[in-house]
């Protein structure tokens, strides 16, 4: 049995008939940029987060982007986030002109430690960028307070968190902006790249717009130099007839999830992620205590494919090697590089794969613990 960490195939087989009148009604329009596709996805997609407005626009990254410019973020400033998460984080802060100040992470969320922020703030931060990696959500009501009495901007990074919440509260109504991606892998997944950005502020929101297309608050007037950053109709589509379906998919990737922990509690040398109210579960990702990179590559010759999130922390990157940081400076981001394994979950995975992955697991981690010995090569023991 093959068991892909993550499959569209059933998902397109489920609603292929929608999803073709869907996007051959677009083409019959002519209507391909703007129109009722993006204004509908829009409205329902803010309805969704719980904000006022969501402006579509051509990615995550730039969800980030915008969100940043925007706020008025750019040379001189500082914004704090975490380097254990994609690169895109990061670079959005970059591609403005500020500078990312690195925070360590949680060990037990894999988020960005609440208790080391304050001590990261120097005059020059500007805003805190919080990453709600892999689906679980940030402690919000803990770090708008640190915002508050610091008086700064917030960004949520929501790329991997559609569907998520903190205290029954929608990821991405928190802060002044919320940053959704729409990559296909996604929660709610576009047929190619799409994001938005949620805000409850309207001023933000008419800035927001304006910079995703070119600068430009009416036809050929250009008030900054933006970008050609717009959410196309086709996606629209396509996510408009995904979203109704989005709470019943979280409901599953929940149900994974308790599975996963429930049968993988004891197996030795497995660390398994928190759970929490609202956890999306975007990705399932454990912590191996030895030899991770082997283990990999034993589960794919038996059928079971992994991913690694992430191999290298965003600050040792050599986009970023002038930041010329400590080696030891984010010791629990580097030890997560190392460990982390995200095992297969999509809404569609059966029990059948799922006893599978849990099955070659054990069999694997079971012969390595029984020989006693911790760096034992687990490629030697898969067969």
């Amino acid at each position: 049995m093959q068991v892909p960490p993550f499959s569209l195939s059933q998902q397109i087989d489920n609603l292929g008939s929608d999803l073709e009148e869907a996007v051959l009604g677009v083409l019959r329009s002519g209507q391909y940029i703007g129109g009722p596709q993006i204004q509908g996805f829009e409205e329902a997609f803010a309805n969704e987060v719980g904000t006022t407005h969501a402006v579509g626009c051509n990615s995550g990254t730039d969800a980030l982007i915008l969100a940043l410019r925007a706020l008025e973020i750019g040379p001189g400033d500082e914004v704090i986030t975490c380097s254990f998460s994609f690169f895109a984080t990061a670079e959005a802060i970059s591609a403005v002109g500020a500078t990312p100040v690195f925070v360590d992470v949680d060990p037990a969320t894999y988020l960005i430690d609440l208790d080391r922020i304050e001590a990261a703030i120097s005059s020059a931060t500007k805003a805190l960028l919080p990453v709600h990696l892999f689906g679980r959500p940030v402690d919000m009501g803990r770090l708008m307070a640190i915002a508050r009495k610091h008086g700064l901007r917030v960004i949520e990074d929501c790329a991997q968190a559609t569907g998520a919440s903190w205290n029954g509260k929608p990821v991405g109504s928190f802060g002044d902006v919320g940053c959704f991606s729409f990559f296909p892998t996604k929660n709610l997944g576009a047929a190619g790249d799409g994001g938005a950005a949620t805000t409850s502020d309207d001023a933000l929101a008419k800035t927001i717009r304006e910079l995703a297309v070119h600068g430009m608050p009416k036809r050929y007037l250009h008030t900054a130099l933006g970008y050609n950053s717009r959410l196309d109709a086709l996606q629209a589509a396509v996510l408009n007839v995904k979203l109704p379906k989005l709470k019943g998919w979280i409901q599953r990737r929940q149900c994974i999830a308790q599975r996963y922990r429930a049968v993988l509690e004891n197996i030795p040398g497995l660390t398994l992620p928190n759970d929490v109210p609202g956890h999306s579960w975007n990705q399932f990702v454990v912590r191996i205590s030895s030899d991770r990179d082997g283990l990999k590559q034993s589960l794919q010759e038996l059928g079971v494919n992994t991913i690694i999130y992430y191999p290298i922390p965003i600050h040792r990157q050599p986009a970023y090697s002038h930041l010329a940081l400590e080696k030891d400076s984010l010791p629990v981001t580097e030890q997560l590089c190392q460990e982390v394994l995200s095992l297969p979950i999509f809404p569609e995975l059966i029990e059948l794969q799922q006893q599978h992955v849990v099955t070659i697991l054990e069999k694997i981690l079971g012969k390595v613990h029984s020989h006693g010995n911790a760096e034992t090569n687990v490629n030697s023991l898969a067969a």
